[in-house]
Formats: C-alpha cells, structure tokens, sequence
C-alpha cells in the first residue's frame, strides 16, 4: 500500500524556487500579508510561474492542495 507524501510549508516554498527555511518562512509571511478578498494565486509577489503552480495546485486538488491552503490562511493573518 502506498501512502501519499505529506507536503510541509519548507516542501512548498522549496518547489516555489524558495528558501524552505523556517525563519525565512515566518519573515515571508510577515512581511507579504494579503487583503481579506485577495486570492492568494493573484498576489503580485508572486511570479507568473509560481501563481500557476499555485492555482494549479488548488484547482486540481493535488497533494499540495492542504499545505497551500495553509499558506492561503496564513497569509490571510
């Protein structure tokens, strides 16, 4: 039987082309906080090819799915 791998907010930010480190995370995050209504694929700070991955991820419902919505959450503070 094979398990699904378990994608953490380090895996996420390395596949985005990132630092995967925790301070560099929480610093990421502080630093790039959303609006309430903005989407999280649409930010500016992203670039076209980490959007997509992003959008991707959500709309396809893959492995990534929860740890972007984590990322989503706290980027919504």
């Amino acid at each position: 039987m094979m398990t699904e791998p378990i994608y953490s907010l380090s895996t996420l930010f390395a596949q985005l082309g990132m630092s995967g480190e925790h301070e560099d995370i929480d610093v990421f995050i502080e630093q790039h906080q959303l609006g309430k209504h903005e989407s999280l694929a649409e930010a500016r700070f992203w670039t076209p090819s980490q959007a997509g991955f992003l959008r991707e991820g959500l709309l396809q419902d893959a492995n990534w799915a929860e740890v972007i919505d984590d990322l989503n959450a706290r980027l919504h503070g």
